[in-house]
């Protein structure tokens, strides 16, 4: 290969670069980026950026030395043609040898909830982090977080963190609930109770109304609430609309589907928010939104590159998922795949103590764990899961000592 397009500005695209120069690839190295800077990291948004505990340059990521690329931030692709591997950017098409796909997700807004009114947020980029803490420094009279899902838990967290009324409206039973199940879901509602979050369950938001700036929210149940600021965590979905007519196979979400190696079609990769593939471990293809495996599925999807047709480099991607979460006085941890699961049994400790491990069963074989302030249950757990270690035995290695 001697021309490669990694396409994503993104913590995945940014991997991918830096492991195809660690790999030996020395020909031209082309990124292209939407948003007009450089990667950064996007954790912090919702938690440190947020709260003004960082400037923003702290959430910018370092730039290997050894990347020697020509970065084209700000300039969005609009257009592959996967067969010839022509990308169109910037009114320009360009061949190149291999393409690295790692344009991540993008945030859903539900409808026309809230358009055209002012203090209705999403928080993906660097500029929504910016504009919603704008609009908590003026103390605002209450938020309203809709979505009880990672990001709505923690803006709720960090709202509250900064003394702000805050208001969670979840259509589901509990936070999170559909990532970790009920009985997580049911244990974190109450963390959030305990630090003053007003949870409304099994709502959702009918109407949001106001003049030139967001004043009320009609929730379903017919009750109103007089909000400031509003933000919509809702979900992402993946950023391939300029994927249509490329020639590759799309979910029904809209994620690049590969195979178990982390291959599109012969030429072209995915990694990161926006990759679907099927890993070994766990069966089923799917995507998977996480900071760790943007991170390493970035370098696999590289080597995967330059291996072209060397079954020697054809290696399957198959990770052991990890997510974690800070929310007030609690880091919550996952390691695996929780959904779907058979069983779900807490086998340490509990919410009153502020600490607890949780597993998951799917047929005879863990698959999950979830802990609260409980590290050394995520080690262990990520060592028995990639040792497809029996139901039984995992939850005696969990359990108490």
């Amino acid at each position: 290969m001697e021309r490669v397009a990694v396409v994503g500005a993104s913590l995945a695209g940014l991997e991918a670069a830096k492991e195809l120069r660690r790999a030996g690839f020395t020909g031209e190295l082309v990124v292209f980026g939407k948003e007009p800077h450089r990667p950064y990291d996007r954790p912090p948004l919702s938690k440190e950026l947020l709260a003004g505990k960082w400037p923003t340059e702290n959430v910018t990521l370092a730039l290997d030395t050894a990347v020697d690329a020509d970065w084209r931030c700000g300039v969005p692709v609009t257009r592959l043609d996967a067969g010839r591997r022509i990308l169109e950017a910037g009114g320009v098409a360009e061949k190149f040898d291999g393409i690295v796909i790692a344009t991540g997700a993008t945030a859903l807004r539900p409808g026309s909830l809230g358009a055209g009114l002012t203090g209705v947020h999403t928080l993906r980029t660097v500029e929504d982090c910016l504009a919603l803490a704008a609009d908590l420094r003026a103390a605002p009279g209450r938020v309203l977080v809709v979505g009880g899902g990672f990001i709505g838990a923690e803006v709720a967290s960090t709202c509250r963190a900064l003394g702000l009324p805050v208001t969670v409206v979840e259509g589901l039973a509990a936070p999170m609930v559909r990532a970790l199940g009920p009985e997580v879901g049911g244990l974190l509602a109450k963390v959030h109770r305990d630090h003053g979050v007003d949870l409304r369950l099994g709502t959702t938001v009918f109407r949001l109304e106001g003049g030139a700036r967001v004043e009320r929210a009609v929730l379903s149940d017919g009750s109103t609430l007089d909000v400031d600021v509003v933000v919509l965590a809702v979900g992402v979905r993946p950023a391939t609309d300029w994927l249509d007519d490329s020639g590759l196979t799309l979910d029904g979400d809209g994620g690049v589907v590969c195979d178990e190696t982390c291959l599109a079609v012969p030429g072209i990769v995915a990694a990161g928010d926006v990759a679907v593939w099927p890993n070994r471990l766990f069966g089923a293809a799917r995507r998977v939104e996480h900071w760790d495996n943007a991170i390493r599925q970035g370098k696999h999807a590289a080597r995967r590159l330059l291996a072209g047709d060397d079954p020697a480099g054809q290696l399957p991607y198959e990770p052991v998922p990890w997510v974690w979460s800070d929310q007030f006085d609690c880091k919550l941890q996952v390691v695996g795949s929780p959904a779907p699961h058979d069983e779900f049994r807490l086998v340490a400790g509990g919410v009153g103590e502020r600490r607890f491990t949780g597993v998951y069963r799917r047929g005879d074989t863990l698959v999950a764990v979830v802990a609260l302030n409980s590290p050394r249950s995520i080690v262990t757990g990520r060592r028995l899961i990639q040792g497809r270690t029996p139901w039984h035995e995992a939850t005696i290695q969990l359990g108490p000592r």
